[in-house]
């Protein structure tokens, strides 16, 4: 489960604590949060041995853990709450929360919140909407891939527990209650307290993954079944219906954020709930074309979603979907389904302008997420943060779903790379992902800890992402080539406050974060009128764009310029944010282009300001970004470019080896071959096109 507070934390609480909120809310957040879920032993399940890499061939996708967490929930008719067959059959089957692993290695299943042991209710609840939502796409996704009866069985079930959550009658129609106890009590109000708080008074995440599982649900079982698809339909219906009564009746109007025009329809203000609603409704208009209200509300969704696209190769967040409305200067995975719901839904709704946003995420954004370190949670806007297996499996099917509607075959290399997390290549260097037992590890903090338990939501994402490997043998192979990180050259962050500093001081505020992103590492420059900042950088053999972090502030007047060495580089604005609008703080905190790159050699940046400023620090690019994987398919490295042109990079090679390379340009296209380009190269030269990406391959002779 994902926090289901996620709006009103990102009002609240600094980016820093998306990850532990992730777990303390949530069914699989990253980190060591999930661990301080009270222990509870009335189940358990066996450890199973890791695969020996013989079973490489063998499906990956294993439901092993994921039916393991499944338990019965008795349904009890109560008023607004009824579901399919309810009288003949009244119980279904919903995912525990977290599972916590044992020092045995056994898994133990675990509610949300803590036990109150005279009632046995859990301060959330045992089973939430979230969850059981993207278990029925796992079980139907895998049994329309598979056939497999068994699954269809589990998706026919836990969508009979997912429609009886959701309210059926009354004001509230439409919307879904998050929380169930294990004997079937709903918790509409959970401790602590969420928003919207009942959880059925107004629209929300859990809602977008009803309708996400409604439409996989109809397209799977209108054949199969007709009438149980006529039911789901009809709760589709009743979605749709409230999600045009809440946020959709803002269509077409605009709010302002810090200066910017953000649409006002998207689900709670986010691209990432959104994300997830347009994935069910594009499943579902495929199987339904003349429902029109399905088809407006996919259309309308998706302009919103590809509306928050933002930046470019040279310009943060260099093409990324933002992820919420209220922020000019987040960025997070948790939730970033955006590429994929848009590539998903452009040809459905034949509508070829709105793929630009999928593939500039996908193609210019994500590579450059790699090369900083990994799929990381959140950019705020620098990176650092935990890393899950939902953000990952959000960029492998961007990546896969990407590359199919815009026939980019070289967002499959990045999608390998991607994937590659879940077995070995991550800051761990350890597998994330079990395939003999199907369990994966609930995160990655930064510093390589792993978070051993394996919860609804870790476990969920990374069958989403098996699921997606196993449907594409060439990019399976290519992922299981790939176990371990030899190392990454990407954006990094130079403090303001490790700077000489004359007319100014260091501030720490009380709080990292300002209400939309988070001064990074806690603290930042005020630099008076006149003053200077020194700011020492590691040297480099290449160029590197600079992206000062400044909160520009709608009051403030003037500029900062930047020089290093004897370069001007460019300047940055003091002020001028924009009308505050829907954001939290005034102002904005945000990395600023400058017109030229820091000179290769070059070990300081030193700014200037006219007036009063705050800086928190420069975003560091290098022109020519990297990550090198190895493992069983040998040593590969993917060179992504930040830089106005093309740009050759020679890379030391071992003697008896050559390079075997192709290039593609930002759109993830082949680039046509020139002389001594693509194919194999014996000089150790790497051509990296503007904007785009070269895959290389070390080769033996």
């Amino acid at each position: 489960m994902t926090p289901p507070l996620v709006n009103a934390r990102l009002k609240s609480a600094p980016v820093a604590v998306i990850a532990t909120l992730s777990m303390l809310l949530a069914g699989a957040g990253a980190g060591v949060a999930s661990a301080t879920q009270p222990a509870q032993a009335p189940v358990t399940q066996p450890a199973v041995p890791l695969a020996p890499a013989s079973v490489s061939q063998a499906p990956l996708t294993n439901l092993s853990h994921l039916n393991f967490l499944l338990d019965t929930v008795p349904l009890h008719a109560v008023d607004g709450h009824t579901t399919y067959q309810i009288g003949d059959h009244p119980a279904a089957q919903a995912p525990w929360t977290y599972a916590n692993k044992n020092a045995d290695g056994s898994y133990t299943r675990v509610g949300g919140g803590s036990k109150d042991p005279a009632t046995g209710y859990w301060s959330q609840g045992a089973f939430n909407a979230d969850d059981v939502a993207r278990t029925a796409v796992v079980y139907l996704r895998h049994w329309q891939q598979t056939g497999d009866a068994s699954s269809r069985t589990r998706a026919f079930d836990v969508l009979r527990e997912l429609t009886y959550l959701q309210t059926a009658s009354g004001p509230n129609a439409g919307n879904v209650v998050l929380w169930q106890q294990a004997d079937g009590t709903l918790t509409p109000s959970a401790k602590p307290v969420e928003l919207p708080d009942p959880s059925d008074s107004a629209e929300s995440y859990w809602l977008a993954r009803t309708v996400w599982a409604l439409g996989e649900g109809y397209a799977a079982f209108k054949s199969a079944d007709p009438q149980f698809a006529a039911f789901l339909q009809s709760r589709m219906d009743l979605a749709v219906a409230s999600l045009n009564k809440q946020s959709l009746a803002k269509y077409g109007k605009y709010d302002i954020a810090d200066g910017a025009k953000v649409p006002a329809w998207l689900i709670i203000g986010g691209a990432d709930a959104s994300a997830e609603a347009v994935l069910g409704l594009s499943a579902y208009s495929k199987a339904a074309p003349d429902d029109g209200a399905a088809a407006t509300a996919l259309s309308q969704l998706t302009e919103g979603i590809a509306a928050m696209s933002s930046g470019s190769v040279q310009q943060w967040p260099f093409g990324a979907i933002l992820p919420w409305s209220q922020s000019r200067t987040l960025w997070h995975a948790w939730g970033g389904m955006a590429a994929a719901a848009v590539a998903n839904a452009s040809p459905v709704l034949h509508r070829p302008d709105l793929l630009t946003a999928a593939v500039k995420d996908s193609a210019q954004f994500t590579p450059q997420l790699l090369a900083a370190g990994g799929p990381d949670n959140a950019w705020s806007p620098t990176p650092g943060e935990a890393q899950i297996a939902y953000g990952v499996d959000s960029r492998v099917e961007g990546l896969v779903a990407t590359a199919k509607a815009a026939n980019a075959p070289g967002l499959l290399d990045v999608a390998a790379v991607a994937a590659g997390w879940y077995f070995g290549a991550n800051r761990s260097g350890k597998p994330a992902y079990n395939p003999a037992s199907g369990t994966a590890i609930d995160g990655i903090e930064t510093d390589g800890r792993v978070n051993p338990n394996s919860g609804a939501e870790s476990t969920i994402h990374t069958l989403l992402s098996m699921l997606a490997l196993d449907a594409n043998p060439e990019l399976k192979a290519k992922a299981l080539g790939i176990s371990s990180t030899v190392g990454t050259d990407g954006l990094k962050v130079a403090e303001a406050e490790s700077g000489t500093i004359t007319g100014g001081a260091v501030v720490k505020p009380a709080s990292a974060w300002t209400g939309e992103a988070n001064w990074s590492g806690g603290a930042y420059v005020a630099l008076n009128a006149g003053g200077t900042l020194k700011i020492p950088v590691p040297v480099s053999d290449q160029a590197r764009n600079a992206y000062p972090i400044v909160n520009q502030r709608p009051e403030a007047a003037g500029t900062t310029s930047w020089t290093s060495g004897s370069t001007f580089l460019g300047t940055t604005p003091n002020g001028g944010a924009g009308e505050q609008g829907i954001t939290a703080a005034p102002g904005k905190l945000f990395p600023f282009s400058l017109h030229h790159a820091i000179p290769a050699g070059q070990d300081s940046l030193t700014a200037k300001t006219a007036s009063d400023v705050s800086i928190d620090g420069v975003l560091l690019q290098p022109q020519i970004s990297s990550v090198s994987v190895s493992g069983p398919g040998g040593q590969s490295t993917l060179y992504i470019s930040a830089a106005s042109g093309i740009t050759d990079r020679k890379v030391d090679m071992p003697q008896g080896f050559h390079l075997s390379q192709q290039a593609f340009d930002a759109s993830g296209q082949p680039v046509t071959p020139g002389p001594d380009q693509n194919g194999a190269d014996h000089s150790g030269r790497v051509t990296v096109y503007p904007g785009g990406f070269t895959w290389v391959t070390l080769v033996r002779y």
